[in-house]
């Protein structure tokens, strides 16, 4: 009884986390590159749980991420800190 229960939540668990995926299919760059179709995880924004992102590995490729994880998940270009020139100028 239990070893049917274990196989009904993990089917459900493989099942839930196929479905989450997106097929891209292939296109041409414009310099001429042909980009091979594949699948990525479904937009969420979420940069932490990308394939490329360390801790993750990719179920189609068994290629392990290695891209920085953020602090609060968002993607490296968002947490930019902008110190800098506030929009005047300091006079001297």
């Amino acid at each position: 009884m239990r070893a049917l229960l274990l196989a009904l939540v993990l089917g459900a668990f493989a099942a839930t986390s196929a479905i989450a995926d997106t097929y891209v299919n292939g296109y041409t760059r414009s310099d001429g590159t042909y980009v091979q179709g594949h699948y990525r995880s479904s937009p969420d924004n979420s940069y932490n749980n990308n394939y490329s992102v360390r801790g993750n590995t990719n179920p189609y490729t068994g290629e392990a991420g290695t891209n920085s994880r953020t602090y609060n998940d968002q993607t490296p270009y968002e947490n930019r800190q902008d110190y800098g020139n506030p929009g005047y100028e300091r006079r001297r």
